[in-house]
């Protein structure tokens, strides 16, 4: 699913990624931990395109993604990945059910159409009675799992979550970790997870360490 080969990324003079190799295999779990700064969250967003390598091969799915131009990259991104973020970024104007369609919008789909799969995502999730609230009628829980049902939106190949549990409470955390494994056992969804949560950390299929610029 994801094959990251000799990643290399530095800013300035300070080398953050000093050949990090990872393999994921469709179906899969992983869970990257590390000291704050170790250069997680940056892996995190070259391996999801939003950023690029200095040096390196990322293939998603046997496509080399870093040969692509920037518009053809953001195509591809929106296709074949999906994102969640410790804060969720919906948007406060729009519905739970409109922040879930809005990237099959973006991606060209029709309305009528995509509406049918965000509702399927919603109930799925137990938001069906929600669906029609705006982010801040929502507790912190729901807004994340809205998030996910975002992420999930264009059945994306790979969801990455960059500490996704960090601004919940112990409850909703739990809530949203047995979620997390849910989706993958329900659909085969790979996840590639950022987390200083060791109880999520270990419920993974592998738990990798952010040291010094490389996973071990």
């Amino acid at each position: 699913m994801i094959q990251a080969n000799n990643i290399h990324k530095s800013y300035g003079q300070l080398q953050v990624l000093k050949g990090v190799d990872l393999h994921v295999k469709p179906g899969e779990v992983v869970s990257i931990v590390g000291k704050s700064g170790a250069g997680k969250s940056t892996l995190l967003h070259i391996l999801g395109t939003l950023d690029r390598p200095d040096s390196g091969e990322l293939l998603v799915k046997g496509e080399a993604v870093f040969s692509k131009n920037d518009r053809k990259l953001a195509a591809f991104r929106n296709r074949e990945i999906g994102f969640v973020f410790q804060f969720h970024h919906l948007l406060p104007e729009f519905n739970a059910l409109e922040n879930v369609f809005i990237p099959a919008l973006i991606s060209g789909k029709r309305e009528a159409e995509v509406k049918i799969r965000a509702k399927e995502l919603l109930d799925y999730l137990g938001l069906s009675e929600r669906e029609d609230h705006k982010p801040n009628q929502l507790s912190g829980g729901e807004q994340q799992r809205v998030a996910v049902a975002r992420a999930l939106m264009n059945e994306p190949a790979i969801v990455f979550a960059d500490e996704p549990s960090g601004n919940l409470d112990s409850a909703s955390s739990r809530d949203l970790h047995e979620l997390l494994f849910k989706l993958r056992d329900d659909f085969q969804q790979s996840f590639i997870i950022v987390t200083h949560n060791e109880d999520l950390a270990k419920m993974s299929d592998r738990r990798l360490e952010m040291v010094d610029g490389k996973l071990v």
